[in-house]
């Protein structure tokens, strides 16, 4: 092993899969570089060398030198792989196309392939590597003889230029083309986007032109976004200026990941059902109290017109030509993190294994990909992977960043602590569950067996992933141990609670059993919106939490698996056309901010199309 000194210099070569729509300063990407002495040789290929510290080190390449060296197919080829007829699909230029829905109608008698959930432990600054597991998984799974599709979130803007970077893996476990996934793809957010503020033009239009409908200009809730980090939209007047220009009233925008049409373009099983979840969105409410709906606007066919392409779902590969399915986006801390079900289902049919993600850990992602999306899709996943690092761990248990390097079992048992209660919480839906463990060149044979120890009381097992490094052929073990398991275990998928519950006990469920929070407290502002929801008959729908990602609690400094506290719910908002409950605790924004030195300000390409900068 390295000297310690040097072991405190080693990157993360496992990327995170984090997308904090509040703060995300705490994650900045730092992985590119690797040394010679601590990872194997076999497993690096060096673009450039430099001196440190007296030592001969590399530098690994990043992942858009990586993505832009792929081999890849004509995506002709890789849908024509799958069974996908030219007919069938739609070019945006060679690499990229989106796949009709008549695909799902040809196929409807089909058997559907095994469903794989990818999740993880709560994010840490430290690493977990979900997304990268997510394509590794799919990759290695094909190798051993699986015809298998990954399905992803689309990546948004807001994030990629802001700390976190893209969403299309990372080293040798990526989706490409990467720049394009990251950048504006096929354009889907942009039609999201262009449908919201259409909505919010004709209702600030309705207002302006009579306001039939007696809206309420002070209990409008509909409000503008805009797929990109920018602190100061978040509240605005609307309408200053002489008479002619609209109402003057408050508002302000939201990330486009936040809007609810997002959510709906991921939930929808078909144009027909898009068009009616939509027309059921509440914009505002009148002075009666009565919710008025984009119906009541006669905007339904407008949106639905700007949407009929972005509902389709994009078909992309991984590095190694295993197709990829990469749609919608919606975020997993405000809304269900979830790909969508028209990928899902599309994948399902064309294919022996899907492998696809939630995001953050598994108290958002899971929770809610079990509880809303599987439930309204009628999927039934037949097994989860829970995704994590040793040095994560060792940082649930009390290890400051920098010294994550050294080993030190006492802080991983106790941090062991994150992982088994999200193990507890996937056994509590009826999924089989494997570990995946994201290797470091740190990690030591000790750290891994006192894992594989304590994971063997709860039957689950512990695989370790270097997929980062290696592509497919470091998945192969894992792809191995969850065709094993499918083949051997039976899910018995259920969704934790029943949507006839009351508001308050949907919520107690979720907070005392996945957050294992001693009780609920809601403030006076959310139980008037409970009581109005339940008597405008809204009530009987799924909870959507938005939460901090990185504790189980709603107080993000709690990390491992804490106990003792409370979860203060602060608002409950309708999200009608989705079909869930959206309920707000902690610090949740709708609207992030840009750090002190964004993303972007380091992003270029030169004259002959080298990208730099983007990740």
């Amino acid at each position: 092993m390295p000297s310690p000194p040097m072991q405190q210099k080693v990157s993360k070569y496992a990327r995170g899969g984090c997308a904090n729509i509040a703060d995300a300063g705490s994650l900045q990407q730092e992985r590119t570089r690797l040394f010679i002495d601590i990872l194997p040789a076999a497993n690096v290929l060096s673009r450039k060398v430099v001196h440190n510290d007296q030592r001969r080190g590399i530098f690994m390449k990043t992942d858009v030198q990586i993505a832009q060296e792929a081999k890849m197919l004509p995506i002709m080829d890789v849908a024509k792989n799958l069974g996908i007829g030219e007919d069938e699909l739609e070019l945006y230029g060679k690499y990229k196309a989106k796949v009709s829905l008549d695909v799902l109608k040809r196929l409807e008698n089909k058997p559907n392939g095994k469903l794989v959930l990818v999740t993880a432990i709560n994010p840490t600054p430290a690493g977990e590597g979900k997304t990268t597991t997510n394509v590794g998984l799919s990759m290695g799974l094909n190798k051993i003889g699986k015809k298998t599709i990954t399905a992803l979130r689309e990546p948004s803007l807001g994030p990629c230029f802001g700390v976190k970077g893209g969403a299309a893996g990372g080293g040798y476990a990526q989706v490409v083309p990467m720049d394009d996934i990251n950048l504006h793809f096929t354009g889907d957010f942009h039609a999201i986007t262009s449908a919201h503020n259409l909505l919010a033009a004709l209702l600030d239009n309705h207002l302006h032109q009579g306001n039939e409908l007696n809206i309420d200009p002070k209990r409008v809730v509909w409000r503008r976004v805009l797929d990109m980090n920018d602190r100061a939209l978040r509240n605005l007047v609307l309408g200053l200026g002489g008479k002619g220009d609209g109402f003057v009233r408050q508002g302000g925008f939201d990330i486009t990941v936040a809007s609810e049409i997002m959510a709906i373009l991921c939930l929808a099983d078909s144009l027909s059902d898009l068009k009616n979840r939509l027309s059921r969105m509440v914009v505002a409410y009148d002075r009666d109290g009565k919710a008025v709906t984009a119906g009541d606007l006669e905007a339904t066919g407008a949106m639905t017109l700007l949407l009929k392409d972005a509902i389709k779902p994009n078909l992309v590969q991984t590095l190694e030509n295993t197709p990829a399915f990469i749609h919608g986006g919606p975020f997993a801390n405000i809304a269900h993190g979830c790909n969508s079900v028209m990928a899902t289902k599309v994948a399902l049919k064309l294919a022996d294994y899907v492998v696809t993600e939630a995001g953050f850990g598994a108290d958002l992602g899971a929770e809610k990909f079990f509880d809303i999306k599987c439930r309204f899709a009628g999927l039934h996943p037949d097994a989860a992977v829970i995704v994590a690092t040793v040095r994560a761990l060792k940082m649930h248990g009390g290890v400051a960043k920098h010294e994550l390097s050294f080993e030190n079992l006492d802080a991983l048992a106790k941090g062991f602590e994150n992982i088994e209660r999200h193990i507890e919480n996937v056994a509590k839906f009826g999924v089989p569950v494997v570990v995946a463990i994201n290797k470091f060149p740190t990690d030591t044979e000790a750290e891994i067996n006192l894992l594989r120890e304590k994971c063997s009381v709860y039957g689950v097992e512990v695989v370790l992933s270097e997929v980062f490094t290696k592509g497919g052929e470091g998945g192969v073990d894992l792809a191995k141990k969850v065709v094993e398991i499918c083949e051997s275990k039976e899910s018995h998928y259920a969704p934790l609670y029943d949507v006839e519950g009351t508001i308050p006990e949907k919520i107690t469920k979720i907070a005392t059993e996945i957050y294992r929070a001693d009780s609920v407290e809601f403030t006076p502002e959310a139980k008037k919106q409970i009581s109005n929801i339940k008597k405008l008959g809204l009530d009987k729908m799924p909870i959507c939490m938005a939460k901090t990602q990185y504790s189980f609690s709603d107080n993000p400094s709690l990390l491992g698996a804490p106990t003792g506290f409370k979860v203060t719910v602060r608002e409950v908002r309708v999200s009608a056309g989705a079909g869930f409950l959206v309920a707000l605790t902690g610090e949740i924004m709708t609207m992030p901010g840009l750090p002190k030195v964004p993303a972007a300000n380091g992003m270029d390409i030169t004259e002959d199309g080298e990208i730099i900068g983007l990740s």
